[in-house]
């Protein structure tokens, strides 16, 4: 397909190609319960569960420890940050985090990982048509992932969480990962395309300055994706009308 007004699409994992958005939260809801339980128990005070809410605002997108350092902090407890090595027992940011992938992992390996049909449907049209792709996603397990679904190689950049730890790069809402990305693909951000689930992500598409960021409202938060900065928001790919479909909404954005 010629004449397209875009050249790169860089896509968030979970949420977006991977139906693993559900498995996150159900992972931070365990672990955090258990501590939140335990921390209770310990104070003397009151057991306040961890609620979607909790997830969508201090969690969702963010690097993993960034994510239990601000949920944290929202309740008010102070907790050592920790070292990357932690074992999943030790309460420390990192320890928690840990503990968190620990049970994720659980999961994925017991049952596996879907991917949206309609997001390997654009993929795939994407890439004949010769659309330049990226993946750009907070997740440490971002690689494994893709790789047990094999969709891993039809990316010509990664930027995950491994990677943004070995190249110092912010995460989001902080648009590194995303201009990293592009850098890769050789594209600029005003003739790239970003696709993200969550609201700190479509605020990292927002201060990137992309020439369009297209908000997926996997979790029901469609005014909270257009709030935080996505040009135009979706509940499914599918919605979108294919790659004609995105040039338009592309070119839309651009007037």
């Amino acid at each position: 397909m010629g004449n397209l007004a875009f050249e790169a699409v860089i896509f968030d994992m979970d949420g977006v190609i991977t139906k693993t958005a559900i498995t996150h939260a159900a992972a931070w809801k365990k672990m955090f319960d258990e501590y939140l339980l335990k921390h209770a128990e310990e104070t003397g005070g009151t057991f306040k569960e961890f609620t979607q809410s909790d997830y969508l605002s201090f969690v969702d997108g963010k690097p993993r420890y960034k994510g239990v350092a601000s949920f944290l902090e929202s309740r008010k407890i102070i907790m050592e940050l920790g070292d990357p090595s932690d074992a999943p027992r030790l309460e420390t940011v990192c320890g928690l985090g840990n503990r968190k992938n620990e049970a994720f992992n659980e999961v994925i390996d017991r049952d596996g990982v879907e991917v949206y049909d309609s997001t390997a449907k654009m993929l795939n049209d994407l890439k004949e048509a010769g659309i330049k792709l990226g993946v750009a996603s907070s997740s440490k397990n971002c690689a494994p992932v893709l790789e047990a679904v094999n969709l891993l190689k039809i990316f010509g950049a990664r930027v995950d969480g491994v990677v943004s730890a070995e190249l110092g790069l912010h995460g989001k809402p902080e648009p590194d990962i995303f201009t990293t990305a592009c850098d890769m693909l050789e594209s600029t951000p005003a003739k790239a395309i970003v696709v993200e689930d969550a609201v700190s992500g479509v605020q990292a598409g927002a201060k990137g300055k992309f020439g369009l960021t297209l908000g997926i409202a996997s979790e029901n938060n469609e005014r909270e994706l257009a709030a935080g900065g996505a040009d135009f928001v979706v509940t499914d790919l599918e919605e979108v009308g294919g790659i004609s479909g995105l040039n338009e909404l592309f070119l839309k954005n651009k007037k």
